[in-house]
């Protein structure tokens, strides 16, 4: 099933356990996070699978942190990709942009180019792939990370 905003921005869900939509300005980087945020809400109500309010908050800062990069470093839009694979969310950034960003060693005296330091921190796996065009970063987050319970939207 397509969505398309008004701003031409394609939603393209894929049986409920994938969503992909492009970005094409820095303001969309909100419209990522809340695409993230409904889609893991989707997947618990429809799907049962145990998404932790801690992994809900970790994907939202991933998608907002590698859709930032993209924006920043890369002319055109940019594609999110969001797939549920083995107990953990895949996000998957491409972006037009051939040069791999480089993950600086953890300096606490730095201002700012935190943002890979942070995915890495809390993501299960991060890869970059260099496509036909572009490139792709691909970081997962377990979905399930509090084994005493605490996903989102349970009741206590």
């Amino acid at each position: 099933m397509d969505h398309a905003g008004a701003d031409g921005r394609q939603s393209l869900f894929g049986g409920s356990e994938s969503v992909s939509a492009a970005f094409e300005g820095s303001e969309e980087i909100a419209e990522a996070r809340d695409l993230a945020r409904s889609f893991l809400t989707e997947v618990q109500a429809l799907h049962g699978l145990p998404v932790s309010r801690r992994a809900m908050d970790m994907v939202q800062l991933v998608v907002s942190e590698l859709v930032t990069n993209a924006r920043k470093y890369a002319p055109g839009p940019c594609l999110l990709t969001l797939e549920i694979q083995g107990g953990a969310v895949q996000v998957s950034v491409w972006d037009s942009n051939t040069t791999l960003p480089a993950v600086l060693t953890a300096d606490p005296g730095r201002i700012g180019q935190h943002g890979l330091e942070i995915v890495m921190a809390v993501c299960q796996s991060f890869a970059v792939h260099r496509e036909p065009v572009g490139k792709q970063i691909t970081a997962a987050v377990v979905l399930a990370d509090d084994p005493g319970g605490d996903a989102v939207g349970r009741q206590m």
